[in-house]
């Protein structure tokens, strides 16, 4: 049998031992995190490096498969992740690749070597885990589905937002992230819930560099999408609930602390300490969604408690939609008032108002505002005119406008928006579908 004290390294459940040549711990400093940066190996209690003489890629995949961090990227060598200061410990080191430490690869031996720091080897790898972007137009569109343990999983859209998509567009060599559709905009995937609460700075080179809220960890698939904004953290602030594409407020009409404490447990924050009201984190934008909220205290997730929906509307929300274009994210612009569809007229019309129609719409960056019926002349009434926006608006309504009062238009010159997702090199992006008890699915969509 195995006997952990007699070796240095122990096979559980195999009854091998790896002897103390095999075995060499490595470590990889000074890089973007641990599965990347200069070569380090210890050896008789010295941390020490490794010199680039015959370094290539078949030692940094041992390395990279040492460290549990995936497929290794290259091998830099010349200090391309800077100098070491202590003791070169080993030069001219040749693997086949298939090793499974870097101690059973052949060396020049300890401290034998004709190298200055100048010539330190690093390693760069992957980093797990491994991605794949499905069910949209091509490999760098669609759901993100992430490999661990031997299985395909789902991520789930919680703080999910452009700094993610960026780093997975990069991983994935795919250019530019144009978009980061949550609530299975790419449809609903079948998987476990592999990752949650991803929260990137957006210049890592691969997610695994990442914090996330661990493997298997995550708090969704149980009611519509949930979340606390403008607090101090995410387990505080303004509830929020995402209907039909679009975030929404609760009115705070029969709101108390059993109703917190359902909204707590479904974020995983614990236990609820208050409730407050009166917009206490500031007022919402857009539509109020629910209103007289009734928990008992011991649900799961606020769906599972009695509400009155869309009980409160917002009187400065507009409904918005895009026609004649490639898709639902570009297109002429055409708002409902009082129950009739209708155009808006391009005087004043530019980027500012097209980036409001982009984001309430959920389709990413303005792109274009086109004038001049570019998208065809409407046939309806024209129901705006003089629109004016900032750019930071949640929907056209909280918009400066005329209305229809001394409109001087007509349908040549109904305005347009193209958004990033509704570019030609996107314009196969699905609609958003409505949440459903199973619709958090991570999308993405990248420029390649």
């Amino acid at each position: 049998t195995c006997n952990p004290f007699s070796c240095v390294r122990c096979s559980v459940g195999v009854g091998d031992c790896l002897s103390p040549k095999d075995w060499l711990a490595v470590q990889l400093v000074e890089g973007s995190g641990r599965c990347s940066g200069r070569v380090e190996v210890y050896f008789e209690g010295v941390w020490g490096t490794v010199c680039d003489d015959l370094w290539d890629e078949k030692a940094a995949q041992v390395v990279c498969r040492q460290l549990g961090c995936g497929l290794a990227v290259s091998a830099p060598g010349e200090a391309h992740v800077g100098r070491g200061s202590g003791p070169i410990l080993l030069d001219n080191v040749q693997c086949s690749g298939s090793e499974a430490y870097l101690g059973q690869c052949s060396h020049a031996g300890w401290f034998a070597h004709n190298c200055g720091h100048r010539e330190d080897a690093g390693v760069i790898c992957s980093d797990w885990p491994q991605l794949q972007l499905v069910n949209g137009s091509g490999r760098c569109s669609g759901r993100l589905e992430v490999f661990y343990h031997g299985q395909w999983g789902r991520v789930c859209d919680d703080q999910w937002d452009m700094n993610e998509a960026s780093v997975v567009c990069r991983q994935l060599s795919c250019g530019r992230a144009l978009a980061a559709p949550a609530e299975a905009g790419f449809g609903e995937g079948k998987g476990k819930f592999l990752l949650d609460d991803v929260d990137c700075t957006g210049r890592e080179s691969f997610l695994g560099q990442c914090p996330h809220a661990g493997w298997g960890l995550h708090n969704c698939g149980a009611g519509p999408a949930l979340r606390l904004v403008n607090g101090p953290g995410r387990c505080a602030g303004r509830v929020e609930v995402s209907y039909q594409g679009t975030w929404g407020s609760v009115c705070g009409d029969g709101w108390g602390l059993n109703e917190a404490h359902v909204v707590c447990r479904q974020l995983g924050c614990g236990a609820a300490v208050s409730a407050p009201l009166g917009a206490h984190f500031g007022p919402g934008f857009g539509r109020i969604v629910l209103d007289n909220v009734r928990c008992s205290g011991d649900e799961g997730c606020l769906a599972q408690c009695a509400h009155n929906s869309c009980h409160c509307p917002d009187p400065t929300w507009l409904e918005v939609r895009l026609l004649n274009g490639t898709g639902r994210c570009s297109g002429r612009v055409e708002v409902l008032v009082q129950g009739t569809w209708g155009t808006v007229c391009d005087n004043l019309w530019d980027l500012a108002e097209a980036t409001v129609v982009c984001h309430q719409l959920q389709c990413g960056q303005a792109v274009a505002a086109p004038t001049g019926a570019h998208f065809g002349a409407g046939s309806g009434q024209i129901l705006l005119d003089d629109v004016q926006c900032v750019g930071s608006e949640s929907n056209l309504g909280q918009c400066v406008h005329g209305g229809q009062a001394g409109l001087n238009c007509g349908h040549l010159e109904d305005a347009g928006v193209i958004c990033a997702e509704g570019s030609p090199e996107n314009q196969v992006m699905p609609a958003f579908l409505a949440p459903s008890t199973d619709a958090m699915s991570k999308g993405q969509a990248c420029s390649h």
